[in-house]
């Protein structure tokens, strides 16, 4: 055999780089320069806190719109690519969707100095519907998301036409569950991630100890960022909105809620931050969803819910056909006078 020049082994590599599949390269970026959304990106400049920060998002409209809108809210481990089966879904409908990646994750700027709090996320994205002319919109929010819905809501309902939280975190106040954990403390967790940790993560944490190649995409921006030699700009805003997660509670404020809400509950979902750290008699209570989904309905004045049995914390992955339904039944049917 004969040896292979240097230069050939130079043209070798480079043509399998470009033959391999972007979205499965490891060592991603920050910003996920080198990662494919399902739909265009584009990019809204925001003078925020003393800096220019761009905002990440999606918008697309179907050739029959008529002029209803649906803002899709990323929870804390996604971007607002996870959300592309649903996107096409309403797109079908007939509905427009915007789908931003919130400050601090996905294709939108990691600032390294940033005050993280649900009140200027919500600032942030009513900005960019502004920028966009929606005067009106239905807010569906999933896991972190569905927090940040809430919040948005609350500041904005003459703006919020239909509120949705599917498997929302932060129906319980978890600074009364478990002690503060500092910045530091989640910054050094976030450091020691690799893709086999996060893995296990979601296999336990979502799918019930059970895996499916299809759950491999879900991952695959998380895995990159850390094999990424820019990963602690990742790590650090992972911290700091962990923070946000445990000092700004929402469950508080749900009764003052005043648009039509639905809630979409996975049943087996046992999702709370920080039950690790929680004393031994109150981890095993965290993240009771049954308990806590009814608990929020009953809180929310005129709140539907429905409860999908056997189905975890991604009910938009696991139960794809009976979350649209009940998604798209209420955004269909349910109109802000109806209550």
């Amino acid at each position: 055999m004969r040896p292979i020049s240097l230069l050939a082994a130079l043209l070798l590599l480079a043509t399998a780089c470009a033959t391999t599949p972007v979205s499965r390269v490891p060592g991603l970026d920050p910003e996920l320069r080198g990662y494919a959304y399902p739909f265009v990106v584009h990019e809204l400049v925001l003078d925020s806190q003393r800096q220019q920060l761009r905002m990440a998002y999606m918008d697309e409209r179907p050739a029959d719109w008529k002029g209803r809108t649906v803002l899709l809210l990323h929870g804390k481990n996604f971007s607002g690519a996870y959300w592309e089966p649903t996107m096409r879904a309403l797109l079908a409908r007939g509905y427009r969707v915007v789908v931003p990646d919130q400050i601090g994750f996905g294709k939108s700027t990691k600032p390294a100095a940033y005050q993280f709090s649900f009140a200027q996320l919500a600032a942030n994205t009513r900005a960019l519907l502004s920028a966009l002319g929606v005067e009106l919109v239905s807010v569906v929010g999933h896991s972190m998301g569905g927090m940040l819905a809430a919040r948005f809501a609350l500041q904005h309902p003459e703006q919020t036409e239909k509120l949705v939280l599917v498997n929302p975190i932060g129906l319980e106040d978890y600074e009364d569950l478990v002690a503060y954990r500092s910045i530091d403390e989640w910054y050094r967790q976030e450091l020691a991630a690799t893709p086999e940790s996060l893995r296990e993560y979601q296999r336990q944490s979502y799918y019930a100890g059970e895996w499916k190649p299809e759950y491999e995409r879900l991952l695959e921006i998380q895995a990159g960022w850390t094999q990424h030699p820019d990963y602690s700009r990742i790590a650090w805003c992972s911290a700091l909105t962990y923070d946000m997660i445990f000092t700004q509670p929402v469950v508080h404020d749900l009764p003052r809620l005043s648009v039509p809400t639905l809630l979409v509950i996975g049943q087996r979902d046992r999702t709370a931050l920080g039950r690790a750290w929680a004393k031994p008699e109150v981890a095993p209570t965290m993240g009771d969803y049954p308990k806590l989904g009814r608990r929020a309905a009953e809180a929310i004045p005129g709140a539907k819910l429905v409860e999908l049995p056997g189905v975890g914390h991604l009910p938009q992955v696991e139960a794809f056909e009976p979350y649209l339904e009940a998604l798209g039944g209420f955004l269909d049917f349910t109109s802000r006078d109806a209550r």
